[in-house]
């Protein structure tokens, strides 16, 4: 499962960064081990990345892809 999480994750939110090509453990060592925490304000769930991390504008690029595909109708 967390094999095919991985290979969706690469066709639908790295689509415009080479990081879709990387294999998973260069993935897992990139992206997932970014430092952040999570914060709850106002009602919204916050995700705060670590702006110090090389590859955290790569996640965020992939994050902002995924919620714009989850807020398009159809």
């Amino acid at each position: 499962m967390a094999s095919d999480l991985l290979a969706w994750m690469g066709m639908l939110a790295l689509t415009s960064h080479d990081a879709r090509r990387w294999e998973p453990k260069r993935l897992r060592h990139r992206l997932f081990s970014i430092p952040a925490s999570i914060a709850r304000s106002a009602r919204q769930t916050l995700l705060h990345l670590s702006a110090r991390a090389i590859w955290a504008s790569v996640a965020v690029d992939a994050i902002t892809r995924l919620d714009h595909l989850n807020a398009s109708p159809g």
